[in-house]
Formats: C-alpha cells, structure tokens, sequence
C-alpha cells in the first residue's frame, strides 16, 4: 500500500546535499570551499500572532553589528555574516562543523503590516524581528443586526 508524504523542497534538497557534500569530501578531503567559508541559513521560526508577525533566528556567536535588516516592496529581508573564530597559525584544523560565512534570508508580508513600527532585538544567539499588524489587518468580530 502507497502512503502519501507531503513534499517538502528545503528538507528533501537538504538531504540531497548533506550527501552530495559527504561525497565530495570523501574524494577530496580537507578542500575548503569559497575560501574557507560556507554557505548556510539560520534556523529560524515564522510566526503569526493576533497582532503580529514574528521571525525567531538562531544566531549563536554573532553580534547585533553583524545583522541587517531590511523592509521593501512587502519584503522583510535579514541578512548578517559569522565570522570564523580567529585560530594560530601552529593551530591544525581538524574538523569544522560550525558554519559561517554570509547569509541572506527574504520574507514575503503582507502589504498591510506596520513597517514603521518593525523591531529587532538579540539576546543569547537569538535575533527576534517583531513585525506589527496595522489595524485593518487585524482580525475582528462583526455583529449580525
């Protein structure tokens, strides 16, 4: 009997390339890629409250300086970069599974959000961005007369 499974792109595609990469690295080991840096993206969490949007990004070993942000066009777009932490030259490098590098992630909203009133703040490895609904926007209760 077929069971049916929900697609999901990003974690199919993500297993797709954690094995291409374990692949690649077994018959080239120790080649960095793009100098040294990887790619990666935050883990984060998008939420939908009563009165707003909230994104939730983990961020460990940044600073605030490191991010930024922007609204345009109805898009909220975070990006930042994480540095590699600073090593001695008689210091061997014999894993690395910590990524850094640069990142950007960009969010669809609705046209109806307060982009006046958008807030970020970041307190231990987490960057929060509060993105407030405007007052048409908002769900309400409608009386039947």
């Amino acid at each position: 009997m077929n069971k049916l499974v929900r697609f999901s792109p990003s974690v199919d595609s993500r297993g797709f390339q954690d094995e291409f990469d374990r692949i690649f690295d077994t018959f080239f080991p120790g080649l960095q890629r793009e100098n040294g840096a990887s790619n990666w993206i935050p883990r984060m969490d998008f939420v939908e409250r009563k009165d707003v949007y909230e994104v939730r990004m983990d961020a460990a070993g940044m600073s605030k300086k490191d991010f930024s942000i922007d609204f345009h066009d109805g898009a909220l777009t975070i990006s930042g970069e994480r540095q590699m932490q600073e090593r001695e030259d008689s210091d061997v490098l014999l894993r690395t599974e910590r990524p850094y590098g640069r990142f950007t992630r960009t969010f669809a909203l609705p046209r109806t959000v307060n982009h006046d009133k958008i807030q970020a703040s970041y307190a231990e490895g987490v960057l929060t961005v509060v993105v407030p609904k405007s007052e048409e926007s908002k769900p309400r209760k409608i009386s039947v007369s």
